[in-house]
């Protein structure tokens, strides 16, 4: 591709360059590369342009002045690389319905539900987020909830090839902010909710929002969380169609009639003047929610209310999403990847409405990310759990103890019975081996994560299979 294709658009010198490919990683350079310098947090591209000169790069695409010949300089090189990683591929979101979902929690569910109702009218439909990637039936692995850009149109571009009509991604704020997604053609924006996290990164919850606001500027339709106490501001000054939607009566669209059991809901939603029965199997009030935002993009999109019912019914879980480990013993097991204070308190009142004998929680907060909620999740633990086991999460180069200790200013003046065990799979053990008849388990914050990330790198670290193995060894083998 000519270099002048790659940079249509884009102010600089027109050039008839033949690039041979396009990359923000100079160990990546081959002889006819475009390398693009990217500023990250702990690297800075504009140091290794030399590097990629001396590799063979044509060209060099920087924010300012590095003294090389072959450099074409742009106000921002995130934006431009990820135009350009778009136009490398041929634009391939542009032959797809794209359905992008944001929020602090809820995305990966919503997206799995989407996908579902999407292929059950028929659509081969692609997916990316946070579990994995998916092309069809094909499972691709993820690094990122939102991949870097050029990683993000070969996936559209594998997707395109395979059939796929329709894809649905997951879209985080680290992304928006980013460029990653810039100028895509999004037929449906989701917004399921903001609260606290991520303010190490955007330091304000204003920043925050405004990262996630970008998502609105790029859809046709967005269809929004009206109980949200930020849904205002999210939307003042979009231009695109606004869908808001409530399970309180306050939206366009409402979950009516809402009937909570232990490991199902169902409800009537409202949308546009119709009622119609929704019954999905899992439970609790943020199902109510994932549902209805799934309900209502694919309405949009154009799938009969008939499909999205019956998509909605057959729906069993997504992996580390309330997931329920079977424990073949009187007390439940269950794992889910609350690792925020919204997400924490919506699974535990989950469960508090379940009958059960005590809700045991297990849970730490990660490393070298917003030490802030810390306090508030060991509140919001001590006031919903019958007993708390504080240990890690992914404490990465901090110290756990002392992320242990953030934890615990917040649990102070409560009776609930309070255990430190900094070692997970130990913590885990300790949970199994104390559960008595009626006991409901909650590991919170991994999920599907099969690993742990501690100062030396990743471990391996499945909690299934340590319940597992704590199940045989404390209670015998079924």
């Amino acid at each position: 591709m000519l270099l002048r294709e790659l940079l249509s658009g884009i102010e600089g010198p027109v050039s008839e360059t033949e690039i041979t490919g396009v990359t923000c990683n100079s160990n990546a350079v081959k002889p006819g590369f475009a390398f693009v310098c990217i500023k990250g947090t702990a690297l800075d591209g504009h140091d290794f342009a030399k590097s990629a000169c001396d590799s063979g790069a044509a060209v060099i695409i920087a924010q300012k002045d590095i003294g090389l010949k072959e450099q074409i300089i742009v106000d921002n090189t995130r934006l431009v690389y990820a135009q350009m990683c778009a136009k490398w591929f041929g634009d391939p979101a542009k032959k797809l319905c794209l359905i992008g979902v944001t929020g602090t929690n809820g995305k990966t569910s919503v997206t799995y539900m989407i996908k579902s109702i999407l292929e059950h009218a028929g659509k081969k439909t692609g997916l990316i987020g946070t579990i994995n990637n998916m092309i069809g039936g094909e499972t691709v692995p993820s690094n990122n909830t939102t991949p870097e850009a050029y990683e993000l149109n070969s996936l559209f571009s594998r997707m395109v090839e395979s059939g796929c009509t329709h894809c649905v991604m997951e879209v985080s704020s680290h992304a928006l902010d980013q460029h990653r997604v810039c100028d895509l053609p999004f037929e449906v924006a989701v917004f399921t909710n903001l609260t606290q996290d991520h303010l190490d990164y955007h330091v304000t919850m204003d920043n925050y929002l405004e990262a996630k606001k970008k998502l609105f500027k790029m859809c046709k339709t967005a269809v929004v969380n009206a109980d949200d106490p930020y849904c205002e501001k999210l939307i003042s000054g979009l231009d695109c169609n606004v869908i808001t939607c409530s399970a309180k009566g306050n939206g366009m669209c409402s979950a009516r009639a809402v009937k909570y059991k232990p490991a199902s809901v169902e409800y009537e939603l409202l949308f546009k003047g119709k009622l119609n029965h929704i019954r999905v199997q899992t439970g609790g009030s943020f199902t109510v929610y994932n549902s209805m935002f799934a309900a209502i993009s694919a309405l949009t999109c154009g799938i009969d209310i008939e499909t999205v019912q019956s998509a909605l019914a057959s729906i069993t879980g997504v992996k580390g999403r309330i997931e329920s480990v079977p424990t073949g013993r009187d007390f439940s097991v269950i794992i889910d990847y609350a690792h925020t204070p919204d997400g924490l308190k919506n699974i535990l009142s989950t469960f508090a409405e379940c009958d059960k004998n005590r809700l045991i929680l297990v849970f730490g907060c990660g490393g070298d990310r917003d030490k802030t909620k810390r306090p508030i999740m060991g509140n919001i633990a001590v006031r919903g759990a019958d007993y708390v086991i504080v240990t890690s999460d992914n404490p990465r180069t901090e110290d756990p103890a002392a992320i242990i200790n953030d934890i615990l200013e917040g649990t102070k003046g409560y009776s609930t019975t309070v255990k430190v065990i900094e070692n997970r799979i130990e913590a885990i053990r300790y949970a199994i081996s104390i559960a008595r008849e009626g006991d409901i388990i909650v590991l919170a914050g991994k999920g599907h994560e099969t690993y742990q990330i501690l100062k030396n790198g990743r471990i391996h670290l499945d909690e299934r299979e340590i319940v597992r193995e704590a199940l045989n060894d404390f209670w015998g083998k079924e």
